[in-house]
């Protein structure tokens, strides 16, 4: 990731924000290492088809965190509607059973956390959301020995 600003015809600049949410009812959706690479690529997938860079991402067993980089035109509501609903979409398309646990469909709680970054904050963010890669790769060690 370049410390540099993107220049538009009438706009110079980067919006760079911090995103997280939650499955809805706290399920841990995300505990096998299959759905977590599906999901991953879910997000990804929706990033991509909006322009949006996705810089850092962390699928945890029952919520998201990730770091993207926007367009100007973007709200933060907007980007975030925008991943989830077309992860979620794509999620059940990929992974049928889940219809058991969501029969209405709604992967994604109605909560959400956003915070913008700037470039000295990015890397303090990108720590963040890898020590939580450590944490969860430590914890399902552990859950796996139990």
């Amino acid at each position: 990731m370049e410390n540099k600003y993107e220049k538009n015809e009438h706009s110079v600049g980067k919006m760079m924000m911090h995103l997280e949410w939650c499955t809805k009812y706290r399920y841990k959706m995300f505990r096998k290492f299959e759905y977590r690479n599906l999901i991953t690529a879910c997000i990804r997938r929706a990033a991509t088809l909006h322009q949006i860079e996705m810089i850092e991402i962390n699928i945890q067993s029952e919520h998201v965190h990730c770091v993207v980089s926007v367009l100007f035109t973007f709200s933060a509501s907007r980007v975030l509607q925008l991943l989830k609903g077309i992860s979620a979409k794509l999620f059940f398309e990929y992974h049928k059973k889940a219809r058991l646990r969501y029969p209405r469909g709604h992967l994604w709680s109605r909560g959400k956390f956003v915070s913008s970054v700037g470039f000295v904050q990015l890397e303090t963010v990108q720590n963040y959301v890898r020590i939580h890669i450590m944490e969860t790769a430590h914890f399902s060690v552990l859950e796996d020995v139990i």
